[in-house]
């Protein structure tokens, strides 16, 4: 190539294709050839290799371009290509979007304003997001941080159906600190839901509940 510049590997001006080489771009000597099952087969010329690829009504794919020599593979690369892609997509469906939310309490929490916010906990980690929960101390409660434990440890055992204890409580100042995660499933669950919306708004639908 003049310049001694590979144009199966550029797109256009300095952009480099991320796809491999296939077939008669692959412009080597020789090959180490592995076939459509993940057989070793060895090291052959290329043009042999190429004649197999031919032959089973197959590609030849570079796997491993560093390799000396390179190795290539049989296969059928548009098949290889759609399931790729369609494992990325669902690979993307299936993570989950967690976001932290935050909720803080005092140490001297009445019953009531307890139910209120352990609701709001319950409601984050349905939704899929993890909670970062913070005991405020005031004064001379400083001196007390098993009660920060305990209430902590409380909130955690209320909520166990839905949501796992990440970080354990921990003193950070004055607050001290516990992060309450989803159960994988359900965080994975909420994450694809808000997901596929992000999708169908993006396409111009309106989401459905």
């Amino acid at each position: 190539m003049p310049g001694g510049r590979d144009s199966s590997r550029v797109k256009s001006r300095g952009e480099a294709i991320t796809e491999p080489r296939i077939n008669d771009r692959i412009r080597v000597p020789e090959v180490r050839l592995v076939g459509p099952e993940g057989e070793q087969v060895g090291i052959v010329p290329i043009g042999e290799a190429l004649r197999l690829a031919q032959d089973s009504e197959l590609d030849l794919v570079e796997v491993a371009p560093m390799a000396r020599p390179p190795v290539v593979k049989l296969m059928d690369y548009g098949k290889f290509k759609y399931e790729s892609a369609q494992k990325a997509r669902e690979a993307r469906r299936n993570q989950a979007l967690t976001v932290i939310k935050e909720m803080r309490l005092r140490l001297k929490i009445d019953p009531h304003d307890y139910e209120t916010k352990k609701g709001h906990v319950e409601r984050f980690l349905k939704g899929g997001d993890k909670v970062k929960i913070t005991v405020m101390f005031r004064g001379r409660e400083q001196s007390r941080p098993e009660m920060g434990y305990r209430l902590l440890q409380r909130l955690a055992a209320d909520v166990a159906e839905l949501g796992v204890v990440e970080s354990n409580p921990k003193q950070d100042g004055r607050n001290m600190v516990m992060v309450i995660a989803p159960h994988r499933n359900q965080a994975a669950t909420d994450g694809a839901r808000r997901q596929a919306k992000a999708e169908r708004a993006a396409e111009g639908q309106t989401p459905t509940a």
